[in-house]
């Protein structure tokens, strides 16, 4: 599949009700778990994914299409959301998670992208040069990679609830 705006905005209009039918009602325990240390919880992901909404990609598009001489972007703290989360509830995060990608997805379609926008870059900390078309593809498949994350997460809980069914359950295997 090649590239386009529209299908990304497709995924990431989604995202919010995704996450609030799998997640909204669960008890602690589901929220909760992890896969061990330096690992993060459903509730986690859903605190990382409001800072990326916050600091991440809408800003990133903004320095690529403005005039500024310097487009080097900040680095990103993939673990700002454990302070960020702090005292906060699911119900919460989920609300300001749809609230800012709403808000975010119109700013990208008020751009009415070309393919020279598409072609502009920006400074990564790690990557160096990457042009905004990255930058889209990536915000889409970071959600879609977060969703995977969840499930796997999620599942993980019963890998020994299971049985010798374990073998036909890749996603708790790998």
């Amino acid at each position: 599949m090649e590239f386009d705006v529209k299908s990304t905005i497709e995924i990431l209009e989604k995202t919010p009700a995704v996450l609030e039918n799998l997640l909204g009602g669960l008890s602690e325990k589901w929220l909760t778990a992890n896969e061990g240390p330096e690992t993060f919880s459903p509730f986690d992901v859903v605190g990382h994914l409001v800072h990326g909404e916050k600091t991440d990609w809408v800003p990133r598009m903004q320095l690529m299409l403005s005039d500024k001489p310097d487009k080097t972007f900040r680095p990103f703290d993939r673990f700002a959301q454990f302070a960020e989360s702090e005292g906060k509830t699911l119900p919460q995060l989920l609300a300001e998670f749809r609230t800012l990608r709403e808000h975010n997805l119109e700013t990208l379609k008020s751009k009415q992208l070309t393919a020279a926008d598409l072609a502009k870059t920006g400074i990564h900390p790690t990557f160096g040069a990457v042009t905004l078309e990255q930058l889209l593809a990536t915000w889409t498949v970071h959600d879609l990679g977060h969703l995977a994350q969840i499930a796997r997460v999620m599942s993980k809980q019963y890998k020994q609830a299971v049985g010798p069914w374990v073998d036909f359950l890749p996603i708790l295997t790998r």
